[in-house]
């Protein structure tokens, strides 16, 4: 999304408080956004005090996409500030608990090349990652017999035992977050976001980061 003033910032993570009353113009065909139906109540959150500001100076623009991709935008910022309580309390980032979790779920050993695709992640940064998790006994890489070249990268008996104690945990805070939508709700949301997700990656390829 453009930035054109500070508000508009706020739709990649910056704070607004999007209260500010709709300015002049007719809005364009997607302006009823603007007053968000969010849940069961009408909510006028900080994407929707960006759109007013665009279509008091733009009137002529249709803002649906900022309207989406700006929200999905400040959700991410948001709980990237907010972090992951459980995993913060065992000493975890979330890309080190997402490299933990496909050892863990694959059950087999891995290279970092494959860690690096199965978490959507550059080889330089699974690597730092990597480093960090052997240096506290949670992972342990072996050389290939045949490719000096090759690593291959397996939980320890207490990388298991971490993932195993974290993830009910994580998975109850993550529902604690998206208690504010019923389970239909939380359904329909999946099912778009995936729908969302399996044309980006086919059109844009997966994000390496």
């Amino acid at each position: 999304m453009t930035a054109g003033n500070g508000r508009a910032a706020a739709t990649g993570g910056e704070d607004a408080d999007g209260r500010e009353a709709a300015g002049p113009g007719a809005p364009g065909p997607a302006a009823a956004a603007a007053g968000a139906v969010v849940g069961r109540g009408r909510v006028s959150d900080t994407v929707a005090g960006v759109v007013r500001q665009w279509h008091a100076v733009r009137p002529d623009i249709d803002t649906g996409p900022m309207e989406i991709i700006g929200r999905v935008n400040r959700c991410a910022a948001l709980l990237q500030q907010a972090e992951d309580a459980p995993l913060r309390r065992a000493g975890l980032t979330r890309p080190e608990f997402d490299v933990l979790g496909t050892l863990r779920r694959t059950g087999h050993e891995l290279t970092p090349g494959e860690i690096a695709r199965e978490t959507f992640s550059s080889g330089a940064a699974v690597t730092k990652r990597l480093k960090q998790l052997t240096e506290r006994g949670l992972v342990e890489r072996r050389g290939d017999t045949r490719d000096r070249r090759v690593a291959h990268v397996r939980l320890t008996d207490a990388g298991r035992d971490l993932v195993d104690a974290v993830l009910p945990e994580q998975l109850t805070y993550e529902t604690a977050v998206l208690s504010g939508l019923d389970g239909q709700e939380q359904s329909r949301l999946a099912s778009l976001l995936g729908e969302l997700l399996f044309q980006l990656e086919g059109r844009l390829g997966a994000p390496r980061g």
